[in-house]
């Protein structure tokens, strides 16, 4: 019969934290540092101001830092569930922003992935990081002054981000997607898909 023990709970944890924290933190890298590809924070500010979200250097540097320090904060293990709930500022953003109104899917550009993100945000927030953490380790106990400090601060966050938002007219949208294809003709690539999701936005 199959038997689940503690060791083979924290493991299933630490693989969760790795995999979620790492690829967060590497989609935080290429918004910031143009990193594995991305686009840097120049091509981040341009598509981020297409779709509303101005001034776009205040947003995108928002954007690529909380997504990098969460997902380093689960991969590490450390200051949890700080960095669980770090992250789902930038994925409510990204859901409510770029993928509302369309099939869940990521094939039709729906939320599929910041809700894979959310669900296992949410799964190290209720179970913890495990032992196989720099918490455990260093034997951190975060105050939950601190975490729902945390709460309040990314949910503060999120509301200003709607809030201020302005809506693009398409045309707007197409004409800031042009102008962002010269900048990756003089720049090099990673612009391009900026471009496909400025115009997914736009459509």
């Amino acid at each position: 019969m199959w038997r689940r023990n503690e060791t083979m709970k924290d493991a299933g944890l630490l693989t969760l934290r790795l995999v979620t924290g790492g690829l967060l933190a590497g989609h935080g890298a290429q918004k910031l540092f143009g990193a594995f590809g991305g686009y840097g924070l120049q091509g981040t500010v341009g598509w981020l101001e297409t779709i509303g979200l101005k001034p776009g250097k205040t947003w995108a540097f928002m954007a690529g830092a909380s997504e990098f320090g969460s997902g380093v904060l689960m991969t590490l293990g450390l200051l949890n569930p700080v960095g669980p709930i770090s992250s789902f500022g930038p994925m409510l953003m990204a859901w409510r922003v770029a993928h509302a109104g369309k099939p869940i899917w990521v094939t039709s550009g729906g939320a599929e992935l910041p809700l894979m993100n959310l669900a296992a945000a949410t799964a190290l927030i209720l179970a913890g990081p495990g032992r196989y953490s720099l918490d455990e380790v260093l034997d951190v106990d975060v105050p939950t002054a601190f975490v729902a400090l945390t709460a309040v601060g990314v949910a503060a966050g999120v509301a200003v981000g709607l809030m201020t938002r302005s809506t693009q007219p398409e045309e707007q949208v197409n004409q800031a997607a042009g102008e962002l294809q010269a900048e990756g003709d003089a720049e090099g690539a990673g612009v391009d898909t900026i471009l496909g999701e400025a115009r997914e936005v736009g459509a």
